[in-house]
């Protein structure tokens, strides 16, 4: 390179020698006319120039600006070069300037400099390209990490460069698989995922049971549900019937889980199901108590049931607050505006309903729902140990509610409504007569026995046995089962008040009034065996005392919904509930436990403290004793810590 620069410096002295020459020749002209004598003219060159060399015209001896005319070169032979410094060294001779071996010599030394510095060029250009060679050699050198001995584990140096490119290389790959099997493409989650929404909430309680100690506990409190669901009571046998803890106190832990799912079919329809726990099949209550070893569950650690809770199909049109219409077919949540006076709060309903709503003006919006639920169906085979099978005694709840909301105005908010639950076959019928001689002899009307009840209702003895000489006419072997004494058709009104004043905290007060319109006292009074007036002193037994009317009162004080950490509410009720207003086996399974059911009047406290978004503490407690009949008193504390999702 070196070479190339002095080349070019030797060639541009030249050139500026050369104009420094053709600006003095006029000088000299102007001087020999002022007396000097005139240089002699130069002779022209030969007419016979040797032919121009190889080299002549040359484009890369042209680019570096060397004359490529290698031999002597005559004015008037020669052809113009396309070399410049040709030209002007032929120009030159012409003139008289340079001598032709002068020219003849300048121009074999630029062609020897140009030759130098072409070999110079291709030798600079070898040694980087080595170098080059060498660097990538030490660089692969530097990836490859020499084997480990034996005790050496070595992790290979990956350059970040290398690390980019892999990463963008397996990001990209990743997300062309993703697209194609639609798992991760923008907006494109399986499209299922988005119509399924997953509830469910666990709640630990401890609850105390303070039972009065003047309570009677001489036999006056028989659990009719036992006897009805086990084998039949010897009513002429020296046992007790089952009876109900009425005097000694009870502390029971006790767990409630559930989780359910709701889908979203399209076109308007949904399916529901959901599990959760429970000790028994009860359909007021999925309390599991914590160690009751009961029914092959339970106890020293042992796991517990799950039964199904939930099952359905819904249809729904609207989907408005002001318009909406659903059909609901399987087991549901209970449909109807009601309160823990008629419906339990955990209480299924199965069967088919119907609601709809439809604004008629601005903030009144009636509301209505009808439905039908089979609440007992008849075993196909029954009786099971008769080759002739008995008549059907199936058991059916028929129920209607109208009603109305109304946006009184941005204080107060009213909701009432008018409810008719006519309950087909749930009471009992007497049997054609006959005599069972064993437990597992089954009479003509054994089904139309609840299947499940609590306490309070009125029962009547459901088998007509007749006394002959297999029973000793009467005295031995009278096994007998019990039914409902009166049928229920439940005439209810429901209301709530909401006073939003100092919102987000609401004052509501909610009541509620039912009468079991298809209540006989005098039918009662011939064939009841509880809830009876005390005997008189001769032994006379005592009137029917029950009632067919039950009516509650709740004030309530807090915020609507537990929403985050310190939100609460408060409430404080009273109700009245007589002998067979209700059906026991459906209502309240808190209140007066563990005779829970009708034939009770008291009072109800309850408070709830928010310990965050989706966990609350809540507190109960209940006061309740008995209307008619044996003395009763029982106080129940509840505390239990919520959780849902």
């Amino acid at each position: 390179m070196s070479h190339l620069l002095k080349h070019r410096w030797r060639s541009a002295a030249l050139l500026a020698g050369a104009g420094f020459l053709l600006l003095a020749r006029p000088l000299s002209a102007a001087t020999a006319s002022a007396g000097a004598s005139p240089s002699p003219k130069p002779a022209a060159l030969p007419a016979s120039s040797p032919a121009p060399s190889p080299a002549a015209n040359d484009p890369a001896l042209f680019a570096a600006g060397v004359p490529t005319n290698s031999g002597p070169a005559t004015a008037g032979s020669a052809p113009p070069s396309t070399d410049f410094a040709t030209n002007l060294l032929r120009r030159l001779v012409q003139r008289g300037i340079l001598s032709q071996a002068d020219a003849d010599d300048l121009t074999k030394k630029a062609q020897d400099d140009a030759a130098t510095a072409r070999a110079q060029s291709q030798a600079d250009a070898g040694a980087a390209a080595q170098a080059m060679a060498a660097q990538i050699a030490q660089h692969q050198a530097d990836m490859t990490p020499p084997p480990p001995s034996d005790d050496e584990v070595r992790v290979p140096y990956i350059p970040q460069v290398v690390k980019d490119e892999m990463t963008e290389q397996i990001k990209h790959d990743v997300l062309a698989q993703a697209q194609e099997q639609h798992w991760a493409a923008p907006n494109a989650i399986p499209e299922w995922v988005p119509r399924v929404r997953l509830t469910g909430d666990i709640r630990t309680r401890y609850e105390g049971a303070f039972l009065e100690q003047g309570n009677d506990n001489t036999g006056a409190f028989p659990n009719f549900n036992a006897i009805n669901t086990g084998s039949p009571f010897d009513t002429t046998g020296n046992l007790f019937s089952p009876q109900y803890n009425v005097d000694q106190n009870r502390t029971q832990f006790r767990l409630r889980a559930r989780v359910g799912a709701e889908v979203d079919l399209l076109n308007g329809w949904t399916a529901g199901i959901r599990i959760a726990t429970g000790q028994t099949d009860s359909p007021v209550s999925e309390n599991q108590t914590i160690g009751l070893a009961s029914g092959g569950q339970g106890g020293d650690f042992a796991k517990y049931s799950i039964w199904l809770d939930r099952a359905f199909l819904k249809y729904e049109i609207g989907g408005t607050p002001e318009q909406d219409f659903t059909f609901t077919i399987g087991r549901m949540d209970n449909p109807f505006f009601s309160t823990p006076l008629i419906w339990a709060n955990d209480l299924g309903f199965d069967g088919v309903v119907a609601q709809g709503h439809y604004q008629v003006l601005k903030g009144v919006v009636p509301f209505l729902t009808a439905g039908a639920f089979p609440v007992f169906n008849t075993d196909f085979n029954f009786a099971t140990n008769q080759p002739a099978k008995y008549i059907s005694s199936d058991k059916y709840l028929f129920a209607g509610q109208l009603g109305t909301t109304w946006n009184i105005d941005k204080d107060f908010n009213l909701k009432v409504a008018g409810s008719y639950y006519h309950f087909y076959n749930i009471e009992g019928k007497l049997s054609a007569p006959f005599v069972p001689l064993s437990t597992s002899d089954q009479g003509s009307t054994d089904d139309t026995r609840p299947a499940f009840a609590q306490n309070g209702n009125t029962y009547f003895p459901i088998r007509n046995i007749v006394p002959t000489a297999q029973n000793n006419f009467g005295t031995i072997d009278q096994f007998q089962y019990y039914g409902l004494a009166t049928p229920f058709h439940e005439l209810a009104f429901t209301g709530q008040l909401n006073y939003d004043h100092f919102s987000p905290f609401r004052v509501s007060l909610t009541g509620e009034y039912v009468k079991n319109v298809a209540f006989d006292a005098t039918k009662m009074n011939a064939i009841a065996v509880n809830n009876r007036a005390a005997n008189s002193a001769t032994g006379v037994l005592g009137g029917f005392d029950g009632g067919n009317t039950a009516w509650i009162m709740t004030l309530r004080v807090g915020k609507p919904a537990l929403e985050k950490l310190g939100d609460w509410s408060f409430s404080a009720g009273y109700r009245y509930v007589e002998t067979d207003a209700v059906v026991d086996g459906f209502n309240d399974s808190d209140f007066g436990f563990p005779l829970t059911g009708t034939n009770l009047k008291g009072y109800t406290i309850t408070g709830s403290l928010a310990l965050g978004s989706n966990v609350w503490l809540g507190l109960q407690f209940f006061s309740a004793e008995s209307i008619v009949g044996a003395p009763y008193k029982s106080d129940i504390l509840q505390i239990d810590l919520n959780g849902k999702f």
